[in-house]
């Protein structure tokens, strides 16, 4: 399954505190059709049905069928740029 960074984990925790969210607050992750793959990463109250649950020192993410077997092996980094956008990279678990 998908793996955070400690990078990560950090930042997906501030931004569901910050949205003020439940305790099942979190970022969900899908996996959008088009050609390329690419993904959609929302804040979330909670899961939509279906959806794989990750917990990894302190934050929760979501994903649906099809980010979670394409994601299987990948891990989630992120970072903060100078303007305060969060930026999420994926690279391979190893």
């Amino acid at each position: 399954m998908l793996t955070l960074t400690e990078n990560a984990s950090t930042i997906v925790r501030e931004i569901t505190t910050q949205a003020g969210g439940t305790d099942d607050a979190g970022l969900r992750i899908a996996l959008e059709t088009t050609p390329e793959p690419a993904f959609a990463i929302t804040s979330t109250d909670g899961p939509q049905p279906g959806d794989a649950r990750l917990e990894q020192d302190g934050a929760t993410v979501y994903l649906d069928a099809g980010s979670a077997e394409v994601l299987d092996d990948k891990v989630l980094d992120a970072s903060v740029d100078t303007e305060g956008a969060v930026q999420f990279a994926l690279g391979t678990q190893g």
